[in-house]
């Protein structure tokens, strides 16, 4: 499959949801700018992730129905572990990123949840919870390859977006310098900050952050439902 940017196309594909392609119109030329760049890319023989049908899998949540923001870096540059929703990875993988790892440690200590059986994150997804990265790509096994070619400008296109609707106020969570870079689209927004998960940054201020008691709290003060952040797990099992 090629990778195909056209918006309304994407939509008619069921690749990103109808209305998404009205806030994303601005970045239309961003995004074939983008599409031109990887095609080449790829004609030179790279690989890049995730596959091209999820690569904009995160604006497969409807835009009115987004509640809360977890704001990433750019997809896991290794393969079968990109899967287009920030740190989220197949149910099948069953080696875990270490990212990942350092978000469920957390999850378990800030929520009390045990310890979930995957690491897919699509149950927050379908609650509300857009798992954005600041880079909606990468080159096979180098992490941050695809800085600078433009998908910062279409998510930040999509941030400002969000956080300009009328009816609905937004909670976003960013994780990591990257995703805190982009705080300044957000200013009507509830932010809550911290280190990335990652193992060379998570025990300089991630562990012990409670990102998620902290996003309920803020749902239930905007009167708003909160998430149930409890994922499957081999106890719930037994």
């Amino acid at each position: 499959m090629t990778l195909n940017l056209n918006l309304d196309e994407l939509a008619q594909s069921g690749l990103i949801h109808q209305s998404w392609v009205e806030p994303l119109q601005p970045v239309q030329p961003v995004l074939l700018e983008i599409q031109s760049r990887l095609s080449r890319d790829v004609d030179q023989g790279r690989t890049f992730f995730p596959k091209p049908h999820n690569v904009m899998r995160a604006f497969t949540i409807p835009f009115d129905e987004v509640k809360v923001v977890i704001l990433g870096q750019d997809p896991y540059p290794t393969s079968g572990d990109a899967v287009g929703l920030s740190f989220s990875v197949s149910p099948e993988q069953r080696q875990l990123p270490r990212s990942l790892r350092n978000i469920f440690t957390e999850l378990q200590t800030d929520i009390g949840c045990a310890q979930p059986s995957n690491g897919d994150l699509t149950p927050w997804f379908e609650q509300g919870v857009m798992l954005l990265n600041r880079v909606l790509t990468v080159e096979s096994g180098t992490a941050g390859s695809h800085r600078g070619i433009g998908w910062e400008e279409v998510t930040a296109q999509a941030l400002s977006t969000l956080n300009n609707r009328k009816d609905k106020s937004l909670v976003a969570v960013l994780w990591g310098n990257d995703a805190i870079s982009a705080k300044h689209y957000l200013d009507k927004s509830v932010l809550i900050e911290s280190v990335h998960p990652s193992p060379l940054s998570a025990s300089r201020g991630f562990f012990g952050s409670r990102p998620f008691s902290k996003v309920n709290k803020a749902l239930e003060e905007l009167g708003q439902t909160p998430i149930d952040w409890a994922l499957p797990s081999y106890s719930a099992l037994f």
